[in-house]
């Protein structure tokens, strides 16, 4: 079996440019072995006035960006089209019209420049971005094999890696997200989108014993959080009928309380998961990971368990480029070449 410095060493001299466009950034980068020469990406603040994602705006602006983003990947890292030995691009999973403009893009650009093109899934990338060689990384490259929570807005899973190419989903949400359960409590909060950065601020402030909200019981290592956005609604309309100002004065106790149930949650998997896999070392992945008391979590966690723990910069944690170019790297190495013919997934599978 190739070691990781095995994989890095094939590819040192290797430049790919990347391109994600799975939901609402339209982000590209330029990676070399695994150093990011340039991440770019440009968000859609036109989302905030709908409170939440449009799938039709979101396509819409991708076309419009992904020309002048990806221009913008290549002049900061000082290369032109045809310094790049490959084009890499997210296959899936996300918003299908979204990939569509990525996708069109990528395999355009392949066949003009006559360069490999490499599909990558969404939430491989997010996992493999911890081998993305950043002062910002500052926990270092993990060593195989190790577990990895990820946890976005629309994924939570927990994933054995025992090589950059060969990953199993051992748990994964069997209905909500954990990022779309922040999500749902804050609009229920009337928090502007996305809301969730705006709980974890909020929980800094409060006490995150004040409420209790249930935990569900799920066999196996799967999650679950539809329910907890079922029992903090009911939880605020009760509380409001008797005290209308009920929500004002409790905003940051209800947050941290929340927050606190949800990392609760996927800590306690994570835990399981260690114990019965016996590994040395866990990494945190995805837009959720970017939250502080995760963060804080997982090493704690790791410290508690004698373990490493690896949690990404966040320049890694949302959606972004570099990413997509890192674990193209390794289907690099492979020689898995992406298929012209290949349609974009919005379930693409793990």
């Amino acid at each position: 079996m190739k070691s990781t410095n095995d994989y890095l060493r094939a590819v040192e001299n290797v430049t790919v440019l990347a391109i994600e466009s799975s939901c609402d950034d339209t982000a590209a980068a330029v990676i070399r072995g695994n150093k990011a020469l340039s991440n770019v990406a440009s968000s859609q603040e036109v989302h905030e006035l709908y409170g939440g994602v449009v799938p039709e705006l979101a396509s819409r602006e991708h076309q419009r960006q992904i020309v002048p983003v990806v221009r913008a990947a290549l002049r900061k890292a000082g290369l032109e089209y045809g310094d790049i030995d490959a084009i890499a691009y997210t296959r899936g999973p996300g918003l299908l019209g979204s990939l569509l403009v990525g996708a069109s893009f990528s395999k355009s650009l392949s066949i003009s420049l006559q360069k490999p093109l490499i599909e990558v899934h969404h939430m491989h990338a997010h996992i493999l971005a911890h081998f993305i060689d950043d002062e910002r990384n500052s926990d270092g490259i993990p060593e195989f094999p190790f577990l990895c929570l990820t946890v976005s807005g629309g994924h939570t899973q927990i994933v054995l890696l025992r090589s950059p190419v060969d990953m199993v989903v051992l748990g994964s949400t069997i209905d909500d997200a954990a990022g779309e359960a922040f999500d749902k409590v804050a609009k229920l909060m009337g928090l502007p989108y996305p809301g969730g950065p705006i709980i974890d601020r909020l929980a800094a402030e409060g006490d995150p014993t004040r409420f209790v909200f249930p935990k569900p019981r799920v066999e196996g290592l799967d999650f679950s959080f539809s329910g907890l956005k079922t029992s903090v609604l009911y939880f605020l309309k009760k509380e409001l009928q008797s005290n209308p100002e009920f929500l004002a004065d409790n905003k940051a106790h209800v947050a941290a309380s929340v927050q606190h149930t949800i990392v609760s949650i996927l800590i306690e998997k994570l835990e399981t998961a260690i114990a019965q896999t016996g590994v040395r070392a866990v990494a945190l992945a995805g837009g959720v990971s970017a939250n502080s008391g995760l963060r804080l979590a997982v090493k704690r966690l790791a410290s508690k368990h004698g373990i490493q723990a690896h949690v990404p910069a966040f320049a890694y944690c949302t959606d972004n480029a570099a990413m997509i170019g890192m674990a193209a790297m390794f289907l690099f190495a492979e020689e898995r070449w992406g298929d012209l013919s290949a349609a974009p997934s919005a379930r693409l599978p793990f």
